[in-house]
């Protein structure tokens, strides 16, 4: 209750600061940890204005608590979003949707499968056997970003399964063996609301410093080293994103991401591992609860396998307008080189009623074994 009471009080402040032609976007630190407890998201620009000469700055705000009290802090200036072209290494963002603080890597250029929109025959996605309805998809080139997350944010984005986006097979004997890097993401070029800052380390982070140097003339102010280049070389067949799938059901819209892990050998046959990342958001006003998930894996080997059970990750989250999406990334393997999955979310409403989200269906492939193994992020 003290922290709504507190929230109130800050999002007065920043109606304040709009009667004055600047809005201040506030976070609250808890002084225990040096952690964000909260972020408010913030509104997008007018796109009516906010892209010419007189934008409104924004200003990223921070509350640590001293013996005296609250006290803000500027931690930054928001900056006016790209309506075109793309975002470059070392530009610093706020998360639109999770409200954590980051900096862009680098950028990938994806095809977006977005079954809401009904296109042209051409350039579409074929769909797999068995999956739900006949409609062809075509594919959009889109542009998404690898970045970094202030490890301050990572223990409170809520609605977030794990803060980690990136995991690799393990470069050893072990075929089971994973490892993650905790702090990478994959975000969409909407999802990022830039921002500047006059520090020099804006971001906490063990890979900032090995990733990028500060340089003050350019513009943003930092730049890839050779360690990230290097990195991003190396690893570029497990970290590229090529297609992204996305479809709305009764306003929950489900985004899916797949990547190819690699190959291991295990008991003399072969095992193929991809990773997925799936989001749900709510995109109406009614409070709901995912309860049931229903996925079908079909093999390029002719096996169809179906799996049923509670929740996500072991968790039922609630899709509300105040946290209206949910992000958490899973696993998959086949004794095949390709395959395909889709399937559908039980959501359940406030009266109690339920209703079936479809997950878009999205292949499965292993196009890049000719690729040495990843590299990790040891240098």
């Amino acid at each position: 209750m003290a922290a709504c009471a507190l929230r109130r009080g800050l999002l007065n402040s920043v109606s304040k600061y709009n009667k004055k032609h600047t809005q201040r976007i506030l976070s609250v630190v808890d002084s225990s940890s040096s952690g964000v407890f909260e972020l408010n998201r913030p509104r997008l620009p007018c796109r009516a204005c906010g892209l010419a000469g007189g934008v409104q700055q924004r200003r990223f705000m921070s509350s640590r608590n001293r013996p005296e009290g609250k006290i803000l802090e500027t931690v930054g200036v928001f900056e006016a979003v790209k309506q075109h072209g793309k975002y470059e290494t070392g530009q610093l963002f706020l998360h639109s949707v999770f409200g954590y603080r980051g900096i862009v890597l680098f950028p990938w250029h994806a095809r977006l499968y977005d079954r809401d929109i009904t296109p042209p025959m051409s350039d579409s996605k074929p769909e797999p056997p068995g999956a739900h309805g006949s409609k062809e998809v075509k594919g959009k080139t889109h542009t998404y970003y690898q970045v970094l997350i202030d490890t301050r944010d990572c223990p409170h984005i809520s609605q977030r399964s794990q803060t980690e986006a990136v995991t690799f097979l393990a470069n050893h004997d072990d075929s089971r063996a994973l490892y993650a890097i905790p702090g990478l993401d994959y975000v969409s070029h909407e999802d990022i609301l830039p921002y500047n800052s006059a520090e020099q380390a804006p971001i906490q982070h063990e890979l900032f410093e090995r990733f990028l140097l500060y340089n003050p003339a350019k513009s943003p102010p930092f730049t890839a080293r050779d360690t990230l280049k290097a990195w991003q070389e190396k690893n570029h067949p497990w970290l590229e994103l090529s297609d992204v799938h996305r479809e709305t059901t009764e306003n929950i819209r489900v985004t899916v991401i797949p990547f190819y892990m690699g190959m291991r050998e295990a008991q003399n046959s072969h095992v193929y591992w991809w990773r997925y990342c799936i989001r749900l958001e709510n995109m109406g006003n009614e409070v709901v609860q995912l309860r049931e998930r229903h996925w079908r894996i079909f093999s390029l080997s002719g096996t169809l396998e179906t799996v049923r059970g509670r929740g996500v990750v072991g968790r039922e989250p609630v899709l509300s307008k105040e946290q209206p999406a949910f992000q958490y990334s899973s696993h998959v393997s086949l004794q095949a080189p390709s395959g395909h999955m889709w399937g559908t979310f039980r959501i359940e409403r406030t009266d109690g009623s339920h209703f079936d989200v479809r997950i878009p269906p999205f292949s499965l492939e292993s196009n890049k074994d000719d690729k040495a193994p990843p590299a990790g992020y040891t240098f």
